[in-house]
């Protein structure tokens, strides 16, 4: 299972890393993978956009 997120307050490699970490830790998910551009790409299993979504704003990711 896939999801893909446009989110705003992608600035550097910095933040690239604290989406991939903070989404890596959610259960189920097994790649994160952001680009500079504000785009966020999850693979996993049984994934929650929902529980995804919010995991990005508490990050200061919150979707465009």
């Amino acid at each position: 299972m896939e999801e893909d997120f446009d989110v705003k307050n992608i600035k550097c490699g910095g933040c690239i890393d604290s989406i991939r970490k903070g989404l890596s830790e959610l259960e189920n998910v097994t790649t994160v993978s952001a680009t500079l551009e504000g785009e966020v790409h999850v693979e996993g299993e049984a994934l929650d956009r929902e529980v995804l979504a919010a995991k990005l704003a508490e990050l200061g990711f919150p979707e465009a």
